[in-house]
């Protein structure tokens, strides 16, 4: 079985793709930004920007039946790896316990500093 998900409060999708995909007992989140739903702003400071794209995934797992505490795997972009320290200062905020596997890797981007993605289990698989 497999659903699309479109959270109700998660940021309009920049392109022709769900929020997220339910299947098998997981939850597959599209790459998220820092886009600020209620504003459709993003914000400057580097840490913030990570701040608001991990809310947008909660956001998102939540509305999917998941959490941030069912991840099991991220992926994560930034524009520059020398602020990886910040990053991971941020990240600790949401993933404080037994956190997932994680692959962070530097790239451009288009107008932002950070996009993520996950996989986390349903609440109900685990």
């Amino acid at each position: 079985m497999r659903t699309t998900v479109m959270a109700e409060g998660g940021p309009a999708p920049a392109g022709p793709y769900s929020h997220a995909v339910v299947a098998n007992g997981f939850v597959f989140v599209s790459g998220q930004g820092p886009v600020d739903p209620a504003t459709g702003n993003m914000p400057d400071a580097f840490a913030d920007q990570v701040r608001q794209t991990l809310e947008n995934l909660q956001t998102i797992l939540e509305a999917a039946g998941s959490s941030v505490d069912d991840v099991v795997k991220v992926n994560a972009y930034v524009t520059d790896l020398t602020r990886f320290a910040e990053f991971n200062e941020v990240y600790k905020e949401f993933f404080r316990h037994e956190p997932p596997a994680r692959t962070t890797v530097a790239t451009a981007l288009l107008g932002m500093l950070v996009e993520i993605d996950c996989v986390a289990q349903l609440k109900e698989s685990g």
